[in-house]
Formats: C-alpha cells, structure tokens, sequence
C-alpha cells in the first residue's frame, strides 16, 4: 500500500486542496522524539462533549518508537465521503470549531500540532473501513497497541 502527502497540518490549514477528493484512508504521522502535551488543546466540542483528557491518559495512550498517532478513513462503497471532504473535517475540529470528527482528537493536545503530517492512499476500489481495520491490526501487531489518538478498534 503506497501511501503518498506527508505535508503537514499547517500546510493542509493553508491548501487543503492538496488532498485528493476520493476515497480513501490516512495516517497521521508525528515527527519527533518525545511528544510535549497540552493540559488543552484546540479540539472543538462535538455534542457539546468535552474534549480534552488529561497529560495522564494523554502519557499513558503515547506508543513509544511509533511514528503514527493516528489511523483513519474516508468514504465507504456507498458513501459520498472522501478524503478531502474527511481531512477537512479533522482539521477544522483541530481549529476548535464544532465538526463531527471526534474520533483522533488527542492529537490537537500535543504542542506543534500543526507539524503532525498527514499521508493517503486511495482506495477507489476498495472499502476504506476494511483497509483501516487492517492497518490498525498491522500497527498492534507492530507495537501490542493500537496508535495513539485511536480509541476504538
């Protein structure tokens, strides 16, 4: 699976035109060696629900000698979803405003989060959500835990 991007959140806030409308699924990719965290971060509510977690859960989520924080999809064999429309939604819940992406939300409490990347592969053909649940088993396998800002799976 080739994924393709690796352009950071900044850049994607400022072209998010560099996404390609299809669908598709994606990882977000931190570049660092130790995270720093924010006791709060930009992530807006979603149902009014708060967002932010503690330094604590934040700590105990980390996965050490993992780039990827983060693994998710866009679209689905009848859906009108696609990757653009799905990184959009993830970037403007980053800026605080109320979307419904709050699935990966404990990246907007790392500091410089807008250096995270974001990466895709295009799954025209294929179902998004079965291709996620793969690479979300291929990343336990790899390190005994599912990535970071994944709660579910």
């Amino acid at each position: 699976m080739k994924f393709k991007g690796f352009i950071t959140i900044k850049e994607l806030n400022e072209n998010p035109n560099l996404i390609p409308d299809v669908r598709g699924v994606y990882k977000v990719i931190f570049k660092g060696s130790k995270p720093s965290y924010l006791d709060e971060g930009t992530c807006g509510r979603f149902k009014d629900r708060e967002p932010n977690v503690s330094v604590k859960v934040l700590k105990e989520n980390w996965i050490e000698g993992a780039d990827v924080v983060y693994i998710g999809k866009a679209g689905s064999p009848t859906g009108q979803a696609t990757l653009r429309k799905r990184i959009k939604q993830y970037l403007k819940i980053g800026q605080g405003k109320k979307v419904g992406h709050w699935g990966g939300r404990f990246i907007w409490q790392l500091k410089d989060s807008d250096q995270l990347q974001f990466c895709w592969c295009e799954t025209p053909n294929d179902d998004p959500s079965e291709i996620e649940t793969d690479l979300i088993q291929e990343f336990r396998q790899e390190h005994g835990s599912r990535p970071f800002a994944n709660l579910t799976k």
